[in-house]
């Protein structure tokens, strides 16, 4: 009968995210073609992802499959690398798109995902790139990036080695027209309402003002061309150049087609919509965006590491497996991992929801805990993020940063705000194929001269009528826009939605199941009734019981003195009692 081994993945590859890593699977296939191991898959053991091995003990002992599993591991681990953390300067999803395609063909890049929220993952062979020359590809694509496992407010950003400052130069102008801007609004939202201004003023002289010179209308549609074109034009010749074809290039060709008509006022009503449809997105994702800092804002940045006698303060993400840290009363834990010494209550409603502080005590054995051989007691276990009690503690981390239980929520957060809805995939790959085929019939028709008794003129009046006409601008604004409208909406009504494909899928629930703990109640407990034992007063035992409470920090005995204290007040302001004659 086989024997099991059981072996912790960080340990055989230190560098690999998560259990769903690529390397991870070639680890798998590498080991489970040696002689003598007969399955090798990955298992989760205490909500951490190990990799189990199935052996013949009759032809290798543990010992010859540990070592076998950490000779692949280091073989692969030295092959394959990755580049894990956040980038700054990703101005929306088009952008993040894009990017990632271009990271994609970078020579030696394996794999690249890249999200609109700036979160980055790279996968790399180190016999083609490096680390460091990927960075400076990151930076020639004009963004800043951090190894930090969390999205640092822009405020804080700190680029890291061989990054450039771009302060006040082009960079700084990309990002902030997606981020910043007037009145709390971005910048390209104000060109969007600038060009429909312009348009509507233009539009309105044009019809109601008789006998005025044309050239007042046509410099208004002029303005609303150079606002709401301006990012489209960007866009595209970003686009132009790695050789695809998408809404705002046809857009653009449209607009260009219908001032060659005359038709200014409705050309300018393209650009306007079109930009108006891609400021709104651009804004719910920057409000995406900062839900999620906000969120990464919940772990400190820096840890109090015990090194002997010492306590150094070390950034988050240079913790190791196996620090000992330091953590003082009422301060957020750094890391995710099991009490060494002191006893606390720790409130654990950042990440876990829970409503009431949990008790926390040192573990029975620290050797057994750190084996992961049993489950850490819930009495016993810590997670990055969760807020101390009055008890000051050390802690022992069980897992790197960039694995902690509250830097997954950040990339699942993440995931779920930036994750398009079935109508919004939809008209991407509707747009990768309709864009292609309306430039192509418009360059057929400008040649129906050709084959048509008619003069170029009037081909060319087809072709630009056919280019305005197919110019899906009610696409472009109306998915974004929807989205936009519905998030606010329930905004207002207390209700958080993350994105546009959790909205689009209200519409098929039929049955919604709500944890109650800390999401339906308020998580502030107070005394609801005082049953007094016979022949004690309730006022007696309040008094008793307050005195008593105010003693502790737990936030039931805090609780007791507070609420006991407000009824023993409203004693002492009740008449007293008169005795019947």
């Amino acid at each position: 009968m086989p024997n099991t081994v059981r072996m912790d993945i960080p340990v055989l590859l230190p560098e690999a995210p998560d259990a769903s890593d690529a390397c991870v699977e070639r680890l798998v296939k590498r080991l489970s073609s040696a002689p003598g191991l007969f399955q090798v898959h990955v298992a989760e053991t205490n909500g951490a992802s190990q990799l189990c091995l199935h052996y013949d003990p009759a032809a290798l002992s543990p010992a010859d499959v540990r070592r076998k599993a950490l000779q692949a591991g280091a073989e692969i681990s030295q092959r394959f690398g990755h580049l894990i953390g956040w980038v700054e300067g990703v101005r929306h999803a088009r952008h993040a798109r894009r990017l990632e395609a271009a990271l994609a063909e970078e020579p030696g890049v394996l794999e690249a995902a890249l999200d609109v929220a700036g979160a980055l993952r790279l996968e790399f062979d180190h016999t083609r790139t490096s680390r460091d020359a990927l960075q400076q590809r990151l930076a020639d694509h004009r963004l800043r990036f951090s190894h930090s496992p969390f999205p640092p407010p822009p405020e804080r950003f700190e680029p890291e080695k061989g990054d450039h400052d771009h302060e006040g130069t082009g960079e700084h102008a990309d990002h902030d027209h997606a981020h910043g801007g007037v009145f709390g609004a971005n910048t390209e939202l104000v060109f969007a309402l600038g060009s429909g201004s312009a348009l509507g003023i233009g539009f309105a002289l044009e019809k109601l003002v008789p006998g005025l010179s044309g050239w007042a209308p046509l410099t208004l549609f002029l303005v609303a061309y150079g606002l709401g074109g301006f990012f489209t034009v960007r866009e595209a010749i970003e686009n132009l150049k790695r050789g695809r074809f998408e809404i705002d290039t046809l857009m653009l060709v449209a607009a260009a087609g219908a001032a060659a008509l005359g038709a200014w006022a409705e050309g300018a009503l393209l650009l306007f919509l079109f930009s108006l449809g891609h400021a709104l997105e651009h804004y719910a994702m920057g409000r995406a965006k900062r839900a999620i800092e906000a969120l990464a804002e919940l772990a400190p940045r820096t840890a109090r590491v015990r090194r002997g006698d010492d306590l150094i303060e070390t950034p988050v993400e240079q913790l190791e497996i196996g620090d000992v840290i330091v953590v003082r009363p009422n301060e957020r834990l750094p890391a995710d991992g099991f009490v060494l010494l002191g006893t606390t209550s720790i409130n654990q409603a950042p990440v876990t929801g829970e409503s009431m502080p949990v008790d926390k005590q040192p573990v029975a054995d620290p050797a057994e805990a750190r084996s992961g051989r049993s489950s850490i007691a819930n009495t016993s276990a810590v997670f990055a993020g969760t807020i101390n009690g009055a008890g000051a503690i050390e802690i022992e981390t069980t897992r790197k940063s960039s694995d902690t239980t509250l830097a997954k929520v950040v990339r699942m957060v993440s995931e779920a705000e930036t994750q398009k809805s079935p109508t919004q995939r939809f008209t991407d790959k509707f747009e990768r194929i309709f864009v292609p085929v309306v430039l192509g019939l418009a360059f057929v028709l400008l040649f129906a001269w050709v084959v048509i008794d008619e003069p170029f003129r009037d081909s060319f009046y087809r072709a630009m009528a056919v280019l305005v006409a197919a110019s899906p601008c009610a696409l472009a604004i109306a998915t974004p826009s929807a989205v936009l409208s519905g998030v606010a909406r329930a905004a207002r009504a207390g209700v958080l939605i993350k994105g546009g494909a959790p909205l689009e899928n209200l519409g098929s629930l039929n049955a919604i199941a709500f944890d109650k703990t800390g999401t339906l109640t308020e998580g502030r407990p107070r005394i609801t009734d005082i049953i007094p034992v016979q022949g004690t007063r309730e006022a007696d035992l309040l008094s008793a019981a307050v005195a008593v409470e105010r003693l502790s920090d737990h936030p039931l005995a805090a609780a007791i003195a507070r609420d006991g204290a407000e009824r023993l007040g409203q004693f002492t302001r009740l008449p007293p009692q008169t005795s019947e004659a």
